[in-house]
């Protein structure tokens, strides 16, 4: 067995279920479940019209799915990435179509973390690479990095400094070690957009030390400011005159954007070397996306009607559960996603524990997000609230959650 193995977290929600186990929730109230950030809105029609065309089904079926993408999913892509960030990408060398960001993001350091194992009779121990994460942090980060055999490096979202990071923190010798850095613009859990001048810093650091910059943009297509819509690694990269995108990849999905969860859609985008040997990677990892899902995404990247609409619900929701947290809570809107990331004031797991079996009410510890770098658990004390579901059942959680918390 892989010994990284070992290494690995409990993940989140296994430790929040471990952690409710033995409660029984107010059998009174519904159970209303805003802890995994699962879209709950509709998808679009003319996806789910698609997918179930039976004469498409047929042939795409009866054919093995390209690892490249077929050209209409690649085109539809490049042109959304015009359209929506004004960059430039070749639907050739710098587009891969990947079943949703998770898979990716993962597979990714797999592919391109160099191997801490030393040759045959080389008693010298190299020390292993390291992987930037923000903290908190999408966990797949930490585990990519772990099972990639490298060193997860944790760089506090602080907020004093509006839950950004503070990469000046890194000393010379950090940067010369590490071969992967992550970030996540709008973040999950803080839901902060990194600034521009923050990522040209980070694209600069990474041509001076040769790193790789994993940008996860799945969070991108909701937002609540359309005068500043989230902007784009690449966009940061082209406005630089780095127009090869050199070691600039991004990861964008059709989960969020267009509520196909189940879809496993997205695609990598950016520096063509990387993608070259990524491609390489994952024709032999035989995780090519099934021809008919290819030709539904295309249908949906070319759609921006439904990903209107779908904001539309989530600023209704976040306008109603603001007014109500806003009595008890410092309530911070999110520049992107659709999460709250809520200030409790006390031990966020027993916060968690008590308010499911008070109100019914699920969501995640703030703790089990982050991992203390030294410093403290940046997680501790929060929680993660997703407000996916339909907006009558976010109302009324969040009026349970005040009711709750006014309490403590």
């Amino acid at each position: 067995m892989n010994q990284n193995l070992e290494k690995l977290h409990q993940y989140p929600f296994e430790r929040l279920n471990n952690l409710l186990a033995d409660i029984t929730p107010n059998p009174e109230l519904d159970p209303i479940p805003l802890s995994l950030g699962e879209p709950k809105h509709a998808p679009p029609s003319f996806v789910l019209d698609y997918l179930s065309d039976k004469q498409a089904l047929a042939t795409h079926l009866a054919t093995y799915p390209a690892t490249r993408g077929v050209p209409e999913l690649r085109s539809a892509i490049t042109e959304w990435l015009a359209k929506r960030f004004q960059i430039r990408v070749d639907s050739e060398s710098q587009v891969l179509p990947v079943n949703g960001t998770r898979e990716a993001l993962f597979s990714f350091a797999q592919a391109v973390l160099s191997s801490p194992s030393a040759t045959a009779g080389d008693t010298t121990t190299r020390p292993l690479p390291k992987v930037l994460t923000p903290n908190p942090f999408y966990q797949i980060y930490e585990g990519a990095a772990i099972l990639g055999g490298a060193t997860p490096f944790y760089i506090n979202n602080d907020p004093k400094r509006g839950y950004q990071q503070d990469f000046r923190q890194l000393q010379s010798e950090d940067w010369a070690a590490t071969e992967l850095v992550y970030i996540c613009s709008p973040g999950n859990p803080t839901g902060q957009v990194m600034p521009e001048t923050q990522m040209a810093e980070l694209i600069e650091l990474s041509l001076e030390h040769n790193f790789i910059i994993a940008s996860d943009e799945c969070y991108s297509e909701i937002y609540f400011d359309d005068e500043h819509p989230p902007t784009s690694l690449l966009g940061v990269s082209q406005s630089m005159g780095n127009l090869e995108y050199k070691n600039c990849v991004i990861f964008h999905s059709l989960s969020k954007r267009s509520n196909l969860p189940g879809l496993r859609s997205g695609f990598v985008a950016g520096d063509a070397e990387i993608l070259s040997d990524y491609l390489l990677y994952r024709t032999y990892h035989g995780c090519a996306m099934s021809a008919h899902h290819q030709f539904a995404s295309a249908l949906a990247w070319r759609d921006e009607v439904h990903v209107q609409q779908n904001r539309d619900l989530y600023r209704q929701k976040f306008a109603i559960v603001e007014q109500i947290l806003s009595q008890h809570f410092e309530v911070h809107t999110p520049q992107g996603g659709f999460y709250h990331w809520l200030d409790v004031g006390e031990d966020d797991a027993q916060f968690a524990r008590a308010l499911m079996q008070d109100q019914h009410v699920k969501v995640v510890p703030g703790q089990y997000l982050a991992r203390d770098g030294g410093a403290g658990n940046p997680g501790a004390a929060h929680i993660r609230v997703a407000w996916v579901s339909e907006l009558e059942r976010c109302q009324e959680a969040a009026e349970r959650l005040l009711e709750f918390a006014k309490t403590r």
